[in-house]
């Protein structure tokens, strides 16, 4: 384990949870479900909600969308602390981070590609793509140069206590393997950032979306060989639509529309177990955070993956 230095040792702080988008495009309603999810959660418990701009993958990133993303949080009433962070202004952290690992030997040079990884085995990660079978763990082979840097994992099981998921069991190495940090195409990995993100801005409350759940116990992992403090964690089901597929821009979300106001709050409320009144669902937007906030509570949040809202929401 190294000891990095985003570790903080000042007293400790209270609630402090985070809404993360990356600006892959316009706010579409089930990153609206994780932004209400984890805006009540952090307000309903007297805390502090920061916003990031998760742009780190910047291939993938829209000219225009991060500024977009925070105009319809803030026409729909949400108000967060402090400054808004942008992952690509904060490269060097992570490369420090990086740097960290690899002189206590937990990271280690990779020279494969996706067809050589393709080629040497067909075990499926918990992901659905390739178990990474520890080619290069021991030392690239003779004439190989280093692609990509990977954080070595330990045969053993991992338990998550989620707050609304139960419990969750996972073996790194078996399930996972060894995972990227940095990218053949010199991005620096999700799991990476994020990482050294949340422990500089002492998130200690993490609410986001299950489709995330899986990559969790990569993250506790890595905040362990960081030296750096483990959330708690609430994984809210994701919106799909009546294909089952989870909204996203490749399934061509509708972006949320800010003047439907306490409307469409209260669909992502009552997405998340929460019946709204009628008279809140349709009365301003103030009104509808106060009702929210009182009435907040995380154990009536459904345990399930996915759910279809109906063709009531926007697709």
């Amino acid at each position: 384990m190294v000891h990095s230095a985003l570790a903080n040792s000042s007293a400790p702080i209270g609630y402090r949870g985070r809404f993360a988008p990356s600006p892959t495009g316009p706010l579409h309603f089930g990153s609206l479900v994780a932004a209400v999810g984890s805006y009540l959660d952090a307000r309903a418990n007297g805390g502090e909600w920061l916003v990031r701009i998760e742009d780190v993958d910047t291939p993938r990133s829209v000219p225009g969308a991060a500024a977009l993303i925070l105009r319809t949080l803030d026409d729909l009433g949400f108000e967060w602390n402090g400054e808004v962070l942008v992952q690509s202004r904060r490269l060097d952290l992570y490369h420090a981070a990086l740097v960290d690992l690899q002189l206590a030997g937990e990271a280690y040079p990779c020279a494969c590609s996706r067809s050589e990884i393709a080629a040497a085995t067909s075990k499926k990660s918990v992901d659905g793509g390739l178990l990474y079978p520890g080619t290069c763990r021991t030392g690239l082979a003779d004439g190989k140069a280093a692609r990509a840097w990977r954080l070595r994992v330990p045969d053993r099981e991992f338990v998550l206590e989620d707050r609304v998921q139960g419990k969750t069991r996972q073996n790194l190495e078996r399930e996972v393997g060894d995972f990227v940090l940095l990218r053949a195409d010199g991005q620096y990995a999700y799991q990476l950032a994020v990482v050294v993100d949340d422990a500089a801005q002492d998130v200690n409350a993490i609410v986001r979306g299950v489709d995330l759940l899986d990559s969790t116990v990569r993250q506790m992992w890595l905040q362990q060989r960081l030296g750096l403090p483990t959330p708690s964690y609430a994984h809210l089901p994701v919106v799909v639509n009546a294909q089952g597929e989870k909204l996203s821009k490749q399934t061509k979300a509708a972006a949320v529309d800010p003047s439907q106001g306490s409307s469409i709050l209260a669909s992502a409320m009552q997405f998340l177990g929460h019946p709204v009144p009628t008279d809140i669902r349709h009365g301003p937007v103030a009104d509808f955070w106060r009702w929210a906030i009182s009435a907040w509570s995380i154990e009536r949040i459904p345990s399930v993956k996915g759910i279809y809202p109906g063709p009531c929401v926007p697709p």
